[in-house]
């Protein structure tokens, strides 16, 4: 064992997962020595990643013309190779799975795009998949929205795994945690355990530093008298906001409600840090890690994020309930400073969207070109 970096890091509480997925890393055992060797504890894809893979390789043409040839629609295609990945990675997780009883070695597959803002779609889609993919340990990822929150507690309440994605806001993650007591509350009604129902709340971390940077950086460059105050926060608000909503985590799993839950076997709904990787050259390249390791977290990495952890990485912290006083400080700051979170949590979440939909529907048009192609 050369790298046990990710031991110590799961002994501060926090499980690290790969936020990337392709047919290439299981072919070439790359996946199944990040799990044995290494000591990676689950993944994450999304549509981004697997039009990457997908369009970025010839691992899937075979595929596709055998597909293809079968008479499938692109839409049809796509699942079925997502789905064939997302088992085999299933089944590489599977001994993490069951000797952390269900905790990690969990492979997380997201729902369409398209059906972001419609909740029976969603529900719909989430059953589909989850008896499609047919692994315990499968999550169905389903984006954190308005219209999204129904069909998480629906799906929680069904038994099916839900990674609820696309957070950026506390306040809608309050309502996530909600959303998830809610569905256990409703299964048990219905007379069946909780006990492996698994869920995370994933929320995002560098994309709202990307987004209210330059806004900081406009304040010092051109009002002189805020420019100090502006300073004090670059950089800040992504690690801000994320401590504030693990102190709603805090709160929400240590409450009355919960609590039946527990002594029914309900299990916390841990928060996943994602978008961990730094996208700013300015910042310590693992700014998205370190303050955030502590109990009942993940943080999904992409693969170069993994990388340096392993080979760089420093002798990890309990850091993510530290410096809440200061957090809140934070954010309060930007208020003073007159940028509006709410508008910033609301815009990232609706480019969050555009940013699987672009990708997932040039995925589609690809894979419809080698279909016509073959057929």
């Amino acid at each position: 064992m050369e790298n046990r970096m990710l031991d110590k890091v799961y002994m501060l509480g926090q499980s690290v997962w790969l936020d990337n997925l392709s047919r290439q890393i299981l072919n070439n055992g790359e996946l199944e020595q990040l799990i044995t060797e290494k000591g990676v504890r689950g993944l994450t894809s999304n549509p981004a990643i697997f039009q990457k893979a997908i369009s970025g390789s010839d691992a899937y043409d075979e595929a596709i013309e055998k597909l293809a040839n079968e008479g499938l629609e692109r839409i049809k295609i796509y699942e079925s190779m997502a789905i064939e990945d997302i088992q085999r990675a299933a089944d590489l997780f599977r001994p993490v799975y069951d000797a952390s009883n269900g905790e990690d070695g969990c492979v997380s597959l997201e729902v369409q795009p398209s059906l972001v803002y419609d909740t029976q779609g969603t529900i719909e889609e989430g059953r589909y998949l989850w008896n499609a993919v047919n692994r315990p340990n499968v999550m169905i990822k389903v984006p954190g929205t308005k219209e999204g929150l129904p069909a998480i507690t629906q799906l929680l309440s069904e038994g099916i795994n839900v990674n609820v994605t696309l957070l950026f806001s506390v306040d809608r993650y309050q309502a996530v945690t909600e959303a998830y007591m809610e569905g256990l509350e409703k299964r048990l009604e219905q007379g069946e355990s909780i006990r492996n129902v698994v869920s995370v709340a994933s929320f995002f971390l560098s994309r709202i530093d990307v987004m209210v940077d330059p806004m900081l950086k406009d304040i010092i460059e051109n009002k002189p008298d805020h420019a100090e105050k502006a300073k004090s926060v670059l950089g800040e608000t992504a690690i801000a906001n994320a401590k504030q909503a693990y102190k709603v985590f805090e709160e929400a799993f240590s409450s009355e409600r919960f609590q039946k839950l527990a002594a029914q076997s309900g299990r916390k709904q841990r928060v996943l840090w994602a978008s961990t990787g730094n996208k700013n050259p300015d910042y310590e390249e693992l700014r998205y890690v370190y303050p955030l390791i502590g109990p009942d977290t993940v943080n999904t990495m992409p693969g170069d994020t993994l990388d340096i952890l392993l080979e760089k990485g420093e002798e990890p912290t309990n850091q993510v309930a530290e410096g809440m006083g200061q957090a809140d400080k934070a954010m309060a700051t930007l208020k003073e400073l007159g940028i509006d979170m709410e508008k910033v949590t609301d815009d990232l979440e609706k480019e969050g969207v555009a940013k699987f939909e672009k990708p997932f529907n040039q995925l589609l048009d690809a894979i419809e070109e080698q279909r016509k192609a073959h057929a």
